[in-house]
């Protein structure tokens, strides 16, 4: 718990020194069935720092019509990294965690990668392309997908890669 505070509080620190954005970003999935069955939707809420984000996704793993109780919706903590910049565009690296709830796979996990394009300073759009992994007490899964994603800043992004060229 001591370890979990320490690194709360450090984050709350180093934020002061980020940028907050928000994300909206549809995808679709390689599963089986209709087209609003293989898409999904996801809202992040973040903060930025130099080549690191951290941001708090909700969103839901299917936009199909559920029989029942609704077991598509998901949180999600998603950090990211910016690992290599080209001009305008740098290449992101994801590793989220989350849960889905009512789900008999209620455990997830997400990694993903993406081409962003900073088209100004506030205004980002991200290509990506990952795989996200459920897992139940009986049961687990998985599912690749591939999406588009549009990013807002609230202040200008100064955000640089990991490795410049």
């Amino acid at each position: 718990m001591k370890c979990f505070l320490f690194f709360l509080c450090s984050f709350i620190a180093a934020s002061s020194f980020a940028q907050t954005y928000l994300s909206i970003a549809p995808s679709l999935t390689n599963s089986p069935g209709t087209t609003a069955g293989k898409s999904n939707i996801a809202v992040e809420l973040g903060r930025q720092r130099d080549v690191f984000s951290l941001g708090l996704d909700v969103g839901k793993t299917t936009m199909g019509k559920m029989s029942g109780r609704d077991t598509s919706v998901y949180l999600e903590l998603r950090p990211n990294l910016n690992v290599f910049q080209q001009g305008r565009f740098t290449n992101t690296f994801t590793a989220g965690i989350g849960g889905i709830f009512h789900a008999k796979e209620d455990f997830m996990t997400e990694l993903t990668s993406g081409i962003e394009y900073a088209y100004t300073n506030k205004v980002h759009f991200n290509v990506f392309f990952g795989q996200y992994f459920y897992s139940g007490k009986y049961s687990a899964s998985d599912v690749t997908f591939f999406g588009i994603s549009a990013m807002f800043y609230f202040a200008a992004s100064s955000a640089g890669p990991l490795i410049k060229h």
